[in-house]
């Protein structure tokens, strides 16, 4: 297959994730303006396909601090091995549960052949991922060569609700995965949105840390200030990558309002494939 693009922020919307999900998936349909139907995991990987993209499906919990029980990452797994050409998977642990999530770490690598761990969403989570007793999970994750997803910036979850569902925004400022980044520096990191209200400190992270990057997901491209479009034609060009957050945003959205903002032609290959291949060294065609 021809791939055009990679989408490196997907996640499931099939009836096992919305079940698991819950009352919050009803909030950020709400929020996003969007119904969530359900879509199995097979027309997911057709519509992909036709689109000639790629996906990097994602998973979620926040088990600790809600006690949802998450989407096993089996689940993941199995999505990823059905349709390895259109699918890489992403597993998920809670960061609070200390030697369980390193176990799930090494589990993901070893057993269930993932291609990285996220998306942690400290909002949800609870967590600075600067903290030291979080130190032994990132740890783990640099050492099975695992990139990792943080969530950054504003969270749809539990966004227009009383208390927020409980979300907590300031967990999400990019300047604590910039401490995370210099302690673990062959670590890969996608700070994932374009990260508001701290966007000019997601794009100074960015620029000054080597293992950072940043995925443009869950924000319609409309929207993007003109502070990100010049920094993602200019200094951060080869370290920002294409992501919807789907079923969130379409990626048909996405992708049309991101041909109508002012992205050079000879950047815009970058962003949507050209960085994600580098970053997940993929061989295609």
């Amino acid at each position: 297959m021809e791939v055009i693009a990679i989408d490196v922020h997907v996640h499931l919307c099939d009836e096992r994730t919305l079940q698991a999900r819950g009352e919050r998936a009803k909030q950020m349909a709400r929020y996003f303006g969007r119904e969530r139907k359900p879509v199995s995991i097979d027309e997911m990987a057709d519509q992909y396909r036709a689109r000639k993209m790629m996906a990097v499906i994602q998973n979620t919990t926040d088990e600790t601090i809600t006690g949802i029980l998450p989407v096993p990452n089996d689940h993941i797994a199995a999505a990823a091995r059905k349709h390895p050409d259109v699918f890489l998977g992403f597993g998920i642990v809670d960061p609070w549960q200390g030697k369980l999530a390193i176990q799930e770490v090494r589990r993901c690598k070893e057993e269930l052949g993932l291609h990285g761990i996220g998306e942690f969403n400290p909002a949800r989570q609870h967590f600075y991922p600067n903290d030291p007793r979080f130190y032994p999970v990132w740890e783990e994750i640099q050492k099975q060569g695992f990139p990792v997803l943080f969530h950054s910036g504003m969270a749809a979850a539990g966004a227009g609700t009383p208390g927020g569902m409980g979300t907590k925004l300031k967990y999400t400022q990019p300047i604590y995965i910039d401490e995370v980044a210099a302690d673990f520096p062959e670590l890969q990191i996608i700070s994932a949105h374009p990260s508001w209200p701290w966007q000019a400190e997601s794009l100074a992270v960015a620029r000054h840390k080597a293992n950072v990057y940043i995925d443009l997901s869950g924000w319609a491209p409309k929207y993007f200030s003109a502070e990100l479009v010049q920094y993602v034609n200019t200094i951060i060009q080869d370290k920002v990558m294409f992501g919807s957050d789907w079923p969130a945003l379409t990626v048909e959205r996405w992708m049309e309002e991101f041909n109508q903002i002012s992205i050079k032609p000879e950047v815009r290959p970058k962003v949507l494939i050209e960085n994600a291949k580098k970053f997940f060294n993929l061989k295609l065609g």
